[in-house]
């Protein structure tokens, strides 16, 4: 005769034997682990005697696999690695991998380098808008090889860091998870202080298209110099590597545990408000002047996203466009912190096409003729010529929008055709 009741009784324990191991398996905390570069994309490297070709690629290649062993060692993390060997994922596959997979966290590691010998230590990075000029470098260094792949290209296509509109979306994006990355930076550089005795300079805000799409808390760590000698000695010891991923081990253990307290204390945010858009964009005009200043002249006072606009034989100077008035009061505020205490907010009608006149593209003033091999010249086709109180202006192209000259000044740019200024032309 079949006992029921034992067998109801072991499967019924079975079965939840099963769900908890279920659950248990669900509340793994998942880390993605980036090896930055890999492949054609060596990164940062540099020749040494001791060393030969110190590239960035193999290192943070060697890091990461022994950051990864260690937490495979703690059943309640889930390993994930964007790479396990010499290869290049692009940019697109490395944010897509980490937010199909839920990840509680995301980790590229990188290496830094100068073009001089002097600079070195640890820094790490997390996503957000930043003026500092030297980190920008780190993201230009770092975004440049989006050009690698042409998923990423597509990707990034309508996407400018340099526009004030890209960095207030990515504000709102990444807000929330802006603190967090905040302090597991804290913790990783705390680590490479006090356990490994480096020098750091920080963790630093920065607009690096590896983090920009991340669902998660993200953060670049920058583990040393390949260009300076005694970081890049460091770099590639064994010593070295094995001392750079125990502090990121034990960064990411501490911050678990934060994390695992803050899930069950944490209260619910309160909704904010939805911002309407305004009708028009709004741009904040610091000032008029017959100069033509570059972006890095001290008349503009260090502010960024500046569109010079010619008129009448003025360049008229206006800084950052939006349609939200939050953003616009903001923008008025921040230039007249600066110093253009004149500053005032003038609408511009959205794609709005001139009914007399048009727009063209100011690409070069001159004392003298460009000769026939110039840049300019064998760059663009139709360029236009004027000589004006002794001086050669040379225009490139028509267009009745000042978002169509906005799109080609910026595609010129791609052509290396740069400090063109938009020229509104009444005739």
């Amino acid at each position: 005769m079949i006992n029921y009741s034992f067998s109801f009784k072991k499967y019924f324990h079975l079965f939840f034997l099963l769900l908890f191991s279920v659950i248990g398996a669900q509340k793994k905390f998942t880390v993605v682990l980036d090896a930055g570069h890999g492949g054609s994309d060596h990164g940062a490297n540099r020749y040494y005697s001791e060393v030969g070709t110190l590239r960035e690629k193999d290192v943070t290649l060697s890091v990461v696999l022994k950051v990864g062993r260690m937490l495979e060692k703690n059943k309640d993390f889930k390993i994930i690695y964007t790479r396990k060997i010499d290869e290049y994922p692009s940019l697109t596959e490395r944010t897509t991998l980490a937010n199909r997979s839920k990840a509680d966290l995301f980790i590229s590691v990188h290496c830094n380098a100068s073009t001089k010998t002097s600079p070195y230590g640890t820094e790490t990075f997390v996503q957000g808008p930043d003026q500092n000029k030297t980190n920008l470098e780190v993201a230009k260094a770092e975004n440049d090889v989006i050009y690698l792949d042409e998923k990423d290209r597509e990707m990034f296509a309508s996407y400018d860091p340099k526009s004030p509109e890209s960095l207030i979306a990515l504000k709102i994006q990444q807000s929330k998870y802006l603190e967090s990355s905040l302090l597991f930076g804290s913790f990783v550089e705390g680590n490479f202080v006090k356990k490994n005795k480096r020098f750091s300079r920080g963790v630093k805000q920065q607009n690096l298209h590896v983090l920009r799409l991340n669902a998660m808390p993200s953060v670049l760590i920058e583990t040393g110099f390949i260009s300076n000698y005694d970081d890049a000695m460091y770099l590639a010891s064994e010593k070295g590597q094995n001392e750079i991923a125990g502090s990121i081990y034990d960064a990411i253990i501490d911050y678990k545990k934060t994390f695992d307290r803050n899930a069950t204390a944490a209260p619910k945010p309160e909704p904010v408000p939805e911002e309407k858009p305004l009708k028009n964009d709004f741009r904040i005009l610091l000032m008029s002047s017959p100069s033509k200043y570059n972006s890095t002249d001290p008349a503009l006072k260090g502010l960024n996203y500046i569109l010079p606009i010619k008129e009448n034989g003025m360049y008229k100077y206006y800084y950052g466009t939006t349609n939200l008035a939050s953003v616009r009061d903001n923008n008025l505020k921040t230039a007249r912190d600066a110093g253009f205490k004149n500053a005032t907010s003038i609408s511009f009608v959205p794609n709005q096409k001139l009914g007399i006149g048009y727009y063209t593209l100011e690409i070069a003033v001159t004392s003298q003729k460009l000769s026939s091999n110039s840049k300019v010249l064998n760059t663009l086709k139709d360029v236009n010529r004027v000589k004006e109180n002794g001086k050669f202006y040379y225009t490139y192209g028509k267009f009745s929008s000042l978002e169509e000259a906005v799109k080609a000044q910026k595609a010129i740019e791609l052509k290396g055709i740069d400090d063109s200024v938009i020229q509104k032309v009444s005739k």
